[in-house]
């Protein structure tokens, strides 16, 4: 199994992302998988022109010259995407959407329908491959990875890939810093290399594995008011 993993988080494998992304992938390479990994502040990727020169003119090339050209190739040869992110407002990082957008050239111009909706085939009839999600996000509430979750979701099926989960850590900041102090919550990062482990083996995530990963590490009123009172000490110091 071939898979590539972009990460989108501005600290790379520094942040909250990272301490989830590390074991997931371990997990994946211990099932035998090989894994390439890509971070988006070190790629050059310009934004999409919007002119479908990769579509009707140079079919499957940008015109541009960025790391795209050295991405592309890895991203269509590869079974498994991992795209990891946090959630800043609603949604997918700037640079991940950048290059979803520069990721036209993997389509073919041609429309079918399937499923009763418009589609554009990948390029070379490519089908079967999967895609998992890693992400956090500052607040409590699982819902706020909804918005996000929807697009992920609709980027599959105009891909006609399979969403294959998402590892989900809500109130991101607070799990680091009781990481860093030695709290229990060493389950979760288990978690998210068993996750890597049984993509690998089973070609899925049992929904209790990423149940685990996302796992309320407080009550909502507790966060609330650890959280005001990090933001206070900060500003005072």
């Amino acid at each position: 199994m071939k898979v590539v993993a972009i990460s989108a988080s501005p600290r790379m494998d520094k942040g909250v992302i990272g301490m989830i992304l590390a074991p997931f992938i371990e997990g994946m390479r211990e099932g035998g998988a090989s894994v390439d990994v890509q971070y988006t502040k070190k790629l050059d990727i310009k934004p999409c022109q919007g002119d479908f020169g990769c579509q009707m003119k140079t079919p499957g090339k940008c015109f541009q010259k960025d790391d795209m050209q050295m991405l592309l190739p890895e991203l269509a040869a590869a079974d498994v995407w991992v795209f990891a992110t946090p959630v800043y407002f609603d949604g997918m990082a700037a640079p991940l959407k950048g290059l979803w957008d520069r990721m036209m050239p993997l389509g073919s111009p041609s429309i079918e329908l399937r499923d009763g909706h418009c589609r554009h085939p990948i390029r070379g009839g490519k089908v079967g491959g999967k895609i998992v999600l890693v992400s956090t996000c500052g607040f409590w509430e699982m819902d706020n990875f909804d918005p996000l979750l929807v697009h992920m979701k609709a980027i599959c099926k105009n891909l006609n890939w399979e969403f294959a989960g998402a590892l989900l850590r809500p109130h991101g900041p607070a799990f680091k810093a009781m990481a860093e102090n030695g709290a229990p919550v060493n389950d979760i990062l288990q978690a998210a290399k068993d996750a890597g482990r049984q993509l690998v083996s089973r070609g899925s995530i049992p929904p209790q594995t990423l149940a685990t990963v996302g796992r309320p590490l407080m009550p909502l009123e507790e966060f609330i008011k650890r959280a005001n009172q990090r933001q206070e000490h900060a500003a005072n110091n």
